[in-house]
């Protein structure tokens, strides 16, 4: 594979469909399709959230969200990367890495002044990628589910 033939480029509303069946294969599920049209057609109308795709021949083999917010504890502009995927056969081949370098140039071009992501415990390979990446394990994140709540 030749990475200088990678494009990466801004996704817009066409590409919902690349970007569902994605998230669908990054989070081993068959999403909820109203649920995520739902956030998709909010998000990619904020100029704070961005979302990238990477393509080898005009086939799509990766993406990257960004989200940009101002965060009181910060005293600044922060981003985060809600989600990544490349697909499995072209992993391990600098499309990840190229997604970062861009999202990375994005988020710094927008003001940000760090950029975190959270990654599931058993996505082992994705943690020492990011870390490779000059990511830190600097925080724990809890989550609270409210399906069960009562």
């Amino acid at each position: 594979m030749e990475i200088e033939k990678l494009v990466i480029r801004q996704a817009g509303a066409s590409d919902k469909t690349i970007l569902y069946e994605m998230i669908c294969r990054l989070e081993n599920m068959v999403m909820d399709v109203k649920g995520f049209d739902f956030a998709f057609d909010i998000n990619i109308k904020n100029t704070n959230i961005a979302y990238f795709i990477a393509a080898l021949g005009g086939k799509p083999v990766g993406m990257v969200s960004c989200h940009i917010q101002p965060l009181l504890h910060h005293a600044a502009l922060v981003s985060e990367i809600q989600e990544m995927y490349v697909e499995p056969e072209y992993r391990s081949k600098q499309v990840g890495k190229a997604l970062m370098v861009h999202v990375t140039n994005f988020a710094k071009s927008k003001g940000a002044i760090q950029m975190e992501v959270t990654s599931r415990n058993v996505r082992e390979q994705a943690h020492r990628f990011y870390q490779r990446e000059g990511f830190e394990k600097s925080h724990v994140k809890l989550v609270r589910y409210f399906k069960n709540d009562s």
